[in-house]
């Protein structure tokens, strides 16, 4: 009898893209039954963090999500979100100064997101914050019902057009400050997993990776399925941003850039200290 892996991914470009192969099973499942579900990365980090049994097997989260579970999961060498300049955006409706102002209210896409934990890290004086789903963050700076948003996903690619000016570049910060490449999300899996488990999945995640690298124009009906933004010239520009050689494999870089997510957080209490460890089975 095959075993049932319950797999949550988000709905954003990039995991679309590597899971491709996965969820039309092009690529060979290796005896296992995946369940998938596709959610926003902030509904997955809620998953995770919920403790009470509806959380993933293996699941895509925000590795500021991944910090306060440490204890429970492992974290996959395949399917991250890591990189130079791959950081979230600071936006407003007009060129303004960043924010300081209590008065000020400043959009982030789920408190458990590393963007919104960037934009603490660096922001700490702004107290107003109001957290929403990431879709509705530039709608609602044109709209004039905020003063400041933190931005990801395809958003990145399209603010210009929306007519909203840039504050700041967080993921460009964290690289002045830490030399390393942003750790965004990832795909982890609960220690509950015999290894021999979690290695097969990581297998199976991997073909699926090289696959979409190898033919990439075939996941592009999955991506538009699922995308926000449905131009597939935002989509590709999406994968070439956040699909490099360390979604492939985390690596010691990798591990590092997780080593220092967590010190930073823990030091102004933003997180627990607990170490993310990369899956070495």
């Amino acid at each position: 009898m095959s075993q049932t892996i319950r797999l949550g991914i988000s709905t954003c470009p990039n995991d679309t893209f590597a899971f491709h192969g996965l969820l039309t099973k092009a690529v060979d499942w290796r005896g296992l039954e995946f369940e998938v579900d596709l959610l926003d990365i902030e509904h997955l980090n809620e998953r995770l963090l919920g403790g009470d049994g509806a959380d993933f097997d293996v699941g895509k989260v925000s590795f500021h999500a991944a910090l306060a579970a440490a204890g429970r999961i492992v974290v996959l060498p395949s399917g991250s979100a890591l990189g130079f300049g791959v950081g979230p955006l600071l936006l407003s409706a007009a060129p303004r100064t960043v924010p300081h102002d209590t008065a000020q209210l400043t959009l982030c896409p789920g408190r458990h997101t590393t963007a919104a934990l960037l934009f603490a890290l660096f922001h700490p004086r702004s107290t107003r914050v109001e957290q929403v789903v990431f879709s509705e963050i530039m709608p609602r700076l044109q709209a004039g019902t905020a003063d400041f948003g933190v931005c990801i996903h395809e958003g990145r690619f399209t603010w210009e057009q929306q007519g909203l000016a840039l504050i700041e570049d967080l993921g460009l910060r964290w690289e002045r400050e830490t030399g390393c490449p942003l750790p965004l999300g990832g795909i982890v899996a609960s220690r509950r997993l015999p290894v021999e488990t979690i290695r097969t999945v990581q297998g199976v995640i991997a073909d699926s990776l090289r696959l979409a690298l190898t033919d990439r124009a075939a996941p592009l009906a999955t991506m538009r399925a699922h995308a926000q933004e449905f131009d597939d010239r935002v989509l590709m520009q999406h994968v070439d941003l956040y699909v490099n050689d360390w979604t492939l494999d985390l690596g010691p870089l990798g591990q590092r850039s997780l080593d220092m997510l967590s010190t930073r957080a823990a030091a102004v209490g933003l997180a627990s200290a607990g170490r993310l460890e990369v899956f070495a089975g």
